[in-house]
């Protein structure tokens, strides 16, 4: 695999992040087919120069690596165990690249029903959907070193950079905490946005001045515009899919007895979004949350 032109990937999933990385992959030279259950997102694929099938089957026969960005561990049993699944294309020594963001137990046992013939890697990805649009994501790869060494230019083709974490799932692990981190630090600076603007303070201001300074974060410079627009719409990371993520590491630090009293606290905020309806919109509406929850009044966004 020394070259993108003699490699072509099979790309489970063409939502906001497989999209992305589909181009970007196109655009790196790599042939991309793929494979989604529903019609649009496989339109959207085939309209920028890639090919679709009509299985997880005919992607595996077609392609000499697969990567998977799933919703649901429903979706990854349907991929890879399913009648018409990868393993059913009976092709051995294949690559799978599991870059969704699901429950470790689950990825180690689908991992574990795959073996000998299907190599799958644990690697989650860092980074909001606007940031795979211009590659800047960061893998965080793990499971058999010679095969995460194998992917490096698929990586590079999607991706920031890459990190080899050693055994299977410290990926998700590190992916947990990374997503820890966004979940505070995005109600933080949707926070600190309302606090300003109740205050008098234009928002634009706010994100120029704070974002210069110790108070900056990478949610604060990614998230901010949208916050600056009151304006969630079309979502990178969808509040109702968020809410899953939220749900996963909860249940990861519980099961350690570790807690999470700063993550515990975000989460009423995200549940809130829901509960006013922005579950389809951008995570960065929680400043909408608690601009209402403020009795902030701001001139009328697009949304």
């Amino acid at each position: 695999m020394s070259t993108a032109k003699q490699v072509t990937v099979g790309m489970l999933g063409l939502g906001i992040m497989g999209h992305a990385m589909s181009v970007n992959l196109l655009a790196a030279g790599f042939e991309v087919v793929g494979f989604d259950v529903a019609a649009a997102p496989a339109k959207a694929l085939r309209a920028v120069g890639g090919k679709t099938v009509a299985s997880p089957r005919a992607v595996a026969e077609a392609a000499d690596l697969i990567i998977s960005v799933l919703p649901s561990v429903k979706a990854l049993d349907d991929v890879v165990l399913g009648d018409d699944g990868i393993l059913a294309a009976g092709r051995a020594g294949q690559i799978l690249i599991e870059a969704s963001t699901l429950p470790l137990e689950d990825k180690l046992r689908v991992r574990a029903a795959a073996a000998p013939q299907l190599t799958m890697l644990d690697c989650p990805l860092s980074g909001t959907g606007a940031q795979a649009v211009t590659r800047d994501l960061l893998v965080y790869a793990s499971g058999e070193h010679a095969a995460i060494a194998r992917c490096a230019a698929v990586f590079d083709g999607f991706a920031r950079a890459h990190h080899d974490l050693g055994e299977f799932g410290n990926g998700t692990r590190m992916k947990f905490i990374a997503n820890l981190l966004v979940a505070i630090h995005n109600v933080a600076a949707a926070e600190a946005f309302v606090l300003g603007m109740k205050a008098g303070l234009d928002p634009e201001t706010i994100y120029r001045v704070v974002g210069d300074g110790a108070g900056g974060s990478r949610m604060f410079t990614v998230r901010g515009p949208q916050m600056i627009a009151d304006h969630y719409e079309p979502a990178t990371m969808k509040v109702e899919i968020w809410q899953k993520d939220m749900k996963i590491i909860s249940e990861f630090a519980a099961a350690l007895n570790c807690p999470t009293p700063l993550l515990s606290a975000s989460a009423a905020i995200y549940t809130a979004a829901m509960a006013q309806g922005r579950g389809g919109q951008d995570t960065a509406a929680v400043c909408a949350v608690l601009a209402e929850m403020a009795r902030l009044e701001r001139a009328p966004g697009k949304d």
